[in-house]
């Protein structure tokens, strides 16, 4: 069984301790595809040691997190540009908007995430969205940007059932982790009318942990716990639901 875990921070600092047993950890459950996406700069250094580290599961995002867009933003899409031309990348991301922390900012974020699905479009690359209090403000950028050449994932789907469809109207993938396993997390209500050709599976570690490491530190190797969830959603096998999934990975990432 392979299963892809297409969103993790496995660079953070929450696992400067023991980054490579959590790798292990994972690889031994057949969690052999990582995608990884980028913050900022100052996270660089770090993704690409990662690659050099495991060049056989790991593949890098190029982009600026909507948190992250800051004053500094000019210079930070510069970099971006910089690595797009230097080498290749697996998708533009995690880009979007993020009204949660900060909505002075909503003009720059919407100026960063407009600039980097043109980069996308321009390498070809899927994009990975990161969306916090902002589905109206997305999707009002997505419609402006809308075509073929517009492609990736929803990462981190929160939203209703009306709001998943509307995604995947605009050749998104829904990444599914683990809030769907949260009791207040909704989406495991409706989840099941969204065809399976639509969902990727990711963790977004070390970030919200499923159930029952809820709270914890999230690791790639819980994303089983997500392949559990949806396998009872869907009255589907886990195998079958990591062939789906991970076939899905590969259709957005060309990997």
């Amino acid at each position: 069984m392979i299963i892809t875990d297409t969103h993790t921070h496995l660079y953070s600092e929450a696992f400067d301790e023991d980054r490579n047993d959590v790798i292990e950890s994972a690889l031994n459950l057949g969690i052999s595809r990582f995608f990884i996406p980028a913050i900022d700069s100052s996270y660089t250094k770090a993704m690409l040691q990662l690659e050099h580290d495991y060049p056989d599961n790991i593949f890098l995002m190029m982009g600026l997190h909507p948190t992250h867009v800051k004053s500094n933003y000019k210079d930070e899409l510069s970099h971006v540009e910089v690595m797009l031309a230097e080498r290749s990348f697996y998708a533009i991301g995690e880009i979007g908007i993020d009204l949660y922390w900060d909505k002075s900012t909503l003009d720059i974020q919407q100026e960063a995430f407009k600039f980097q699905i043109k980069l996308a479009k321009k390498y070809k690359l899927p994009i990975v969205i990161h969306c916090r209090e902002a589905f109206d403000e997305i999707f009002e950028v997505l419609e402006s940007e809308k075509g073929e050449d517009l492609f990736g994932v929803f990462h981190c789907f929160t939203g209703n059932l009306e709001q998943a469809n509307k995604a995947i109207s605009y050749n998104m993938k829904l990444g599914i982790g683990g809030v769907v396993t949260f009791k207040n997390g909704k989406i495991d209500q409706f989840l099941n009318q969204i065809n399976l050709e639509h969902i990727v599976l990711e963790t977004d570690s070390p970030y919200l942990a499923p159930v029952p490491y809820r709270g914890k530190r999230n690791e790639s190797s819980y994303i089983i716990n997500v392949l559990e969830k949806l396998s009872t959603i869907y009255n589907r096998s886990q195998q079958e639901i990591a062939d789906i999934t991970t076939r899905n990975s590969k259709n957005v990432f060309k990997i």
